[in-house]
């Protein structure tokens, strides 16, 4: 079995990382199972308490199975683009993109193993067959999701190499002046509030290209542009200079009076280079019902 760590997987320890993934393993047995070369990173044996990076190849010789079963479930999805290398899914709002040890069903990973069986990557292991990359569970839009070992890791290394063009549409609190900018903070994990993300000196590089499309009353609408991708980038930067994503409540959006669930940003369009012969695709979709709902009413309200 091989994990390759992508760039939303913030620095933890091995055992800590592996621990998500192994669920028939308990931590001590995983930390056996490092001691004795049975894992090994980049080809390179290590101790249990090595923090993991982007791109870092994780191999696992494990000495009992990993018996974790996922099961298909035939919930419709949104294919965007297909081939037979590949496929971009619309992710709807609500979703999460793969399982977690404790919420394993109902999510895109179960729809995409009821649609294609084992016709998935299986590099990430199976609560991540086919992904590539992911949206939070209440943003919407666009994912790559791999076919096989061969494309994933293309797609991966592209994604590293920052060949892969992500953008988004989100509407914000408060007037963004600017037309155009970039916010270059680096990200980490929130040593107060485990479940969110904040600006720290010890994160990751995180850049943001900010675009203003329109602005209202007391709000705007702009596109975004991700240099990195690190987990809940868009929202911790657009918080760190005032302008949180409408109707995010992890981030201190607060309240308005149209209802939405939980953050209006969604990934609308994505520029990448096919693995079979490198040539680029450029694949778009058009207003969400939730974006547009909310453009609809900030339209009114200005009037």
């Amino acid at each position: 079995m091989k994990l390759i760590v992508d760039e939303l997987t913030e620095e933890k320890r091995l055992d800590s990382y592996l621990a998500e993934y192994l669920q028939d393993f308990s931590r001590s047995k995983i930390q056996s199972e490092i001691k004795n070369g049975n894992i090994t990173v980049n080809s390179a044996p290590v101790k249990t308490s090595y923090h993991i990076k982007e791109g870092d190849i994780i191999e696992l010789t494990l000495s009992s199975p990993d018996s974790i079963v996922i099961e298909p479930e035939d919930i419709p999805l949104d294919i965007v683009y297909e081939d037979e290398e590949m496929a971009v899914i619309n992710k709807p709002s609500g979703m999460l993109t793969h399982p977690t040890a404790s919420e394993n069903k109902g999510t895109l990973v179960n729809a995409l193993l009821f649609k294609y069986g084992e016709n998935l990557s299986d590099i990430n292991g199976e609560y991540r067959r086919g992904i590539i990359h992911r949206l939070d569970r209440n943003t919407s839009g666009l994912l790559m999701i791999a076919k096989n070992n061969k494309a994933h890791e293309f797609l991966s290394n592209e994604m590293k190499k920052h060949n892969i063009i992500k953008r988004y549409y989100a509407v914000v609190r408060g007037i963004v002046e600017k037309d155009e900018f970039e916010i270059n903070k680096p990200i980490g994990r929130n040593p107060r509030q485990p479940n969110k993300m904040c600006i720290s000196e010890n994160g990751k590089e995180s850049l943001t290209k900010v675009k203003v499309l329109k602005r209202f009353k007391d709000a705007t609408f702009v596109e975004l542009q991700l240099i990195t991708g690190r987990t809940h980038q868009i929202r911790v930067h657009m918080a760190s200079i005032g302008h949180p994503v409408y109707n995010d409540t992890l981030y201190g959006f607060g309240k308005m009076k149209i209802k939405t669930d939980e953050q209006v940003l969604e990934s609308y369009q994505l520029t990448f280079p096919h693995p079979y012969d490198g040539k680029n695709i450029t694949v778009e979709i058009p207003y969400s019902e939730k974006l547009e709902k909310v453009l609809k009413y900030l339209n009114n309200a200005s009037l």
